[in-house]
């Protein structure tokens, strides 16, 4: 616990995931009373010199209410329609608020391909950084409106962990329904220090519910935990309904399940391969390359290859499977894919008579390679 006390004490840039199901109640599907109530959580972080980033669900939810929806549509037209119409009604519900504290507020929206070009996701990362350097507060949401199934981060849980990561938070925050965590005997799992015992562990406890309108549940949230822990992002699930929970969970006190951050240390644009980069392709290795990759961190060297799925360029990033499918890493390749196909299995003194010209002899330096484990 003293290792989570200090996450947590000593947290400043704070990214704070409010789902609907918070800013909801029995009586309405949008509750400006309970909006208010987060909001002025939010600004006793600021009061007391934090950081606060704002990932906030419930335009859809405001415009299934505008729209007189009381469940929440399954075609994309449809929760496109309430997003663009509930989208201007939450920003100017957070700027009325904060307006009056002399906090303004700066609306962003995202979607999982601006992410995946490197370019765009360091234009998005300054963005937000500047954006907390004039202390402006982000509220950031997935842009509905545009998103379709091949851009969308799919739920404001994994969201979230791409803004935590945009922005180098020292503590992601996800507000739930629930205590923490819980097992089926009630049980409220204090801290999670692996992410083998999310798999070996927690995931046998779920018991999701369906609601109307939202697409988060407990599953997604251990989805976001297990990225926000490879990040090295401290994570914690709480009861966002619990008055007060923000400043608690700052003072150390007893509440919600914490999630430890990994303690292997990336920069920037090995967490950028590891998270936010599309993957175009998978690449097999047989058992001798996988043990020269994890244990005795050396490049990818094509006679390891064993098979290659996916149409890829060099440049682009790939994952990296074991014989047996399990993937347990990321990197960027430095061959396409049909010059690959020619030197895959072969010695790296075939490739010059292969491709007919010199070129590189690692198919994935080891400098461009991400690697966790094979799970």
């Amino acid at each position: 616990m003293p290792e989570m006390k200090r996450h947590l004490s000593g947290a400043t840039r704070i990214v704070v995931k409010i789902g609907t199901s918070i800013l909801k109640t029995k009586l309405e599907s949008f509750s400006f009373r309970e909006h208010s109530r987060i909001c002025n959580e939010i600004f006793d972080l600021i009061s007391i010199k934090k950081q606060p980033v704002i990932v906030s669900s419930g335009a859809i939810a405001l415009g299934m209410k505008s729209c007189g929806l009381k469940k929440r549509p399954t075609d994309i037209d449809a929760l496109q329609a309430c997003a663009a119409t509930g989208q201007g009604k939450l920003i100017h519900a957070y700027e009325s608020f904060f307006e009056k504290k002399n906090v303004h507020t700066a609306q962003i929206l995202l979607t999982r391909d601006g992410l995946e070009n490197r370019k765009r996701f360091l234009c998005a990362r300054n963005a937000m950084r500047k954006l907390m350097e004039l202390n402006i507060l982000p509220v950031v949401n997935e842009n509905d409106t545009v998103a379709v199934e091949e851009i969308a981060f799919g739920d404001n849980d994994i969201l979230s962990v791409h803004v935590a990561h945009l922005v180098d938070a020292d503590l992601l925050i996800n507000l739930s329904d629930a205590e923490g965590f819980l097992l089926k005997d009630g049980t409220r799992v204090r801290e999670v220090t692996s992410e083998d015992e999310i798999d070996t562990k927690l995931f046998a406890h779920l018991s999701d519910k369906k609601r109307e309108e939202t697409v988060g549940g407990m599953r997604a949230k251990l989805a976001a935990a297990r990225l926000a822990m490879r990040l090295g992002i401290p994570f914690m699930i709480v009861n966002g309904h619990q008055p007060g929970i923000l400043r608690s969970i700052l003072e150390g006190k007893d509440v919600g399940t914490f999630f430890a951050p990994s303690r292997e240390k990336k920069d920037q644009r090995h967490k950028w391969i590891a998270f936010s980069a599309r993957r175009q392709g998978k690449i097999t290795v047989d058992a001798g390359a996988f043990r020269a990759l994890v244990e005795g961190h050396k490049s990818l060297l094509p006679g390891g290859i064993i098979k290659m799925e996916g149409c890829f360029e060099a440049g682009q990033v790939v994952d990296l499977a074991t014989a047996e499918g399990k993937v347990f890493g990321r990197g960027v390749i430095r061959y396409n894919r049909k010059d690959l196909a020619l030197i895959a299995g072969k010695k790296t003194s075939q490739i010059e008579p292969l491709l007919g010209r010199k070129t590189s002899t690692e198919v994935i330096h080891r400098n461009d390679m991400v690697l966790w484990s094979a799970r």
